[in-house]
């Protein structure tokens, strides 16, 4: 599925509707190259979530908690790591545990797209918007329109 985000307002509604269909176990893996739009529409949907304050890029402290939101939320940007088994050296399942996981260059962390609860979406230039491509694994079928 194609969905064009023309503005930001536009990129906002759809953070909003992938929180209002994200559970604990999910995966939101976000692609695109350098400024694509993955950290603000990470925020998106962390907001949309329920979290009040403040949404760093994790770029460098790699991993970010929100427990506040519903679901609790992980928001991690792999882009620094050099191997996937860096992220288990991070201890990325047991910030999973209960929360849903946010994932910039999910990639660089082996990748989620294998997981029945990961919705991938590539972000991609289109103008001056952006344009996302989105493929809903088994457990996002039944909950993504």
């Amino acid at each position: 599925m194609t969905i064009d985000l023309p503005d930001l307002e536009a990129m906002a509604r759809f953070g909003r509707r992938i929180a209002q269909s994200l559970e604990a176990g999910d995966v939101v893996a976000l692609e695109g190259d350098l400024g694509a739009g993955k950290t603000t529409l990470a925020r998106a949907i962390i907001e949309a979530a329920g979290h009040q304050g403040e949404v760093p890029s994790p770029t460098f402290t790699i991993v970010e908690t929100y427990e506040a939101a519903s679901p609790p939320l992980v928001h991690a940007d792999f882009y620094r790591l050099q191997h996937p088994s860096e992220a288990d050296e991070l201890g990325l399942e047991d910030y999973r545990e209960g929360a849903a996981l946010i994932a910039e260059w999910p990639q660089r962390a082996g990748g989620f797209a294998h997981e029945a609860g990961c919705l991938s979406i590539r972000l991609e230039k289109r103008g001056e918007g952006r344009q996302a491509i989105v493929e809903a694994g088994a457990d996002w079928q039944s909950r993504w329109p």
